[in-house]
């Protein structure tokens, strides 16, 4: 997790400094682009990318593509991303679990997290809310534990994918309440929810938006939110900690990153675009109705030091947990 005070302490590139690095870049862009997500449709990254997308090619005169690429946990999406082209056509909304976690996660790479990239700005930050479906007889923290301690390796536990932030925030549960669950990956924060939501599942650390509107409707029941703080989208609902496991704080969050190699003009250009974008007061309220909360503050330098502090941070959870990408 990266909270939110720890992010605007983190260095980003000040609106004078972009203004002074645009540069002339006449002639981009002259076509589209495309914004490639590691995950299958209907996750929180794919919700933000979609509200963005838009917003960002109508300052820029071109349309924004979003495209998904799931699978490998999201190692495939960000190959593609670091062996495209570098003319500015080609970015990387990558994730806290692609960039800082899968380092740890895997023997080897196919990408750099740092080396490979050339950081635009940090997007967003999303909590994780702990939920079951409607019918489980758990209403509470204590009692899905309960549950589990009665019949360990037998509660299901769905995420978007083998050391993805819900699957290590599963794993950190077992280990905080002595628990063993079943960890069941998807290819994505959108299948897992539906199935979730289906009752094919016992529970998920889900983001707000995959599972805000079923969660409204009564058929999932949220028992407790992963951050550190409660949510001002849900200020009844506890968090993790306060339900029972001290220490327990959880988040996600997006960045854009282009190929290492394009122009430092047009990155300049888009961080002050995106920038703008996510300064927009619409986007700001409708982003925090999904319950994520936009960080225009972020620059450049910001994703290079969330990359950096959450790589160190996840890397003994990782190798505690025994997590490996098969779940």
């Amino acid at each position: 997790m990266l909270p939110r005070r720890t992010l605007l302490a983190l260095p980003f590139l000040p609106r004078p400094a972009l203004a002074q690095g645009t540069g002339q870049t006449p002639d981009w862009p002259t076509r589209p682009i495309r914004v490639v997500l590691p995950f299958a449709p209907g996750g929180s990254s794919d919700v933000a990318a979609r509200m963005i997308a838009p917003r960002v090619a109508a300052l820029l005169g071109q349309q924004v593509l979003v495209e998904n690429r799931g699978g490998g946990g999201g190692n495939i999406a960000a190959e593609l991303v670091a062996r495209a082209a570098p003319d500015g056509y080609v970015l990387f909304q990558g994730n806290a679990g692609v960039l800082a976690i899968n380092p740890s996660l895997y023997r080897s790479l196919p990408f750099d997290p740092v080396a490979s990239f050339a950081p635009v700005g940090m997007v967003n930050s999303v909590a994780n809310i702990l939920c079951s479906p409607a019918g489980r007889p758990w209403r509470e923290v204590a009692g899905l534990r309960a549950a589990m301690l009665a019949a360990p390796e037998t509660i299901r536990a769905g995420n978007s994918g083998p050391g993805s932030i819900g699957h290590l925030a599963a794993v950190q549960f077992d280990l905080l309440a002595g628990t063993r669950s079943v960890h069941v990956p998807y290819r994505g924060g959108g299948p897992m929810s539906a199935d979730l939501i289906a009752g094919h599942l016992d529970c998920a650390f889900a983001t707000v938006p995959t599972v805000q509107a079923a969660i409204e409707a009564g058929t999932l029941r949220a028992l407790a939110i992963g951050t550190a703080a409660r949510s001002p989208l849900l200020p009844a609902l506890p968090t993790v900690a306060e339900a029972g496991l001290p220490g327990f704080a959880v988040a996600n969050w997006d960045a854009w990153l282009f190929p290492r190699g394009v122009a430092p003009a047009i990155v300049a250009r888009m961080a002050a675009v995106l920038r703008g974008v996510l300064e927009d007061p619409s986007l700001r309220a409708e982003l925090a109705k999904r319950g994520m909360e936009a960080l225009p503050e972020a620059g450049p330098a910001a994703v290079q030091a969330a990359i950096a502090s959450e790589t160190a941070r996840w890397a003994p959870i990782v190798r505690a947990s025994g997590a490996t990408p098969d779940g």
